[in-house]
């Protein structure tokens, strides 16, 4: 016997805008929460063609991920799929969830590219940015030396 979920709970998450359910058996992560929130499908190529009950900046940041992600690490924004929906707020909500993702991707993620470009210091200063302002600072400072080093 087969249950209800079980095409929610084999489904594999691709890059990119599919149709429904995709050839190779998947779509990406915000076509996936649209079919797990019971709402008709739709391809979605940005966070602009969402329903309305998502989140425009938490739906534009999981389409980043899951179109950058290598397909072996792909599968653990599964977790993320029944998030989606019901997701959206009140404009200085989103507002405060655009700055959380910036000062994040900052603090997060652009520490370690640097440090691959051989920028320790300027890794170093986007790791302890405590605010937007400082993380976009410090971001600003790492560009010009990081585009030189590439």
């Amino acid at each position: 016997m087969t249950g209800a979920f079980d095409h929610i709970l084999n489904w594999r998450l691709l890059p990119g805008s599919h149709a429904f359910p995709g050839p190779d058996g998947g779509t990406c992560i915000n076509e996936a929460a649209v079919v797990a929130a019971g709402l008709p499908y739709r391809a979605i190529r940005s966070a602009a063609d969402c329903p309305p009950c998502f989140s425009v900046p938490l739906a534009a940041y999981a389409l980043g991920l899951n179109d950058a992600m290598p397909d072996a690490e792909r599968p653990r924004l599964m977790a993320f799929v029944l998030r989606l929906a019901g997701s959206a707020a009140a404009p200085e909500v989103e507002a405060a969830r655009v700055a959380h993702l910036a000062r994040e991707t900052v603090r997060r993620l652009l520490p370690p590219a640097l440090e691959q470009a051989g920028l320790p210091a300027e890794a170093a200063a986007c790791r302890e940015a405590a605010s937007l302002k400082e993380a976009v600072a410090a971001a600003q400072r790492a560009a010009w030396p990081a585009g030189a080093a590439a």
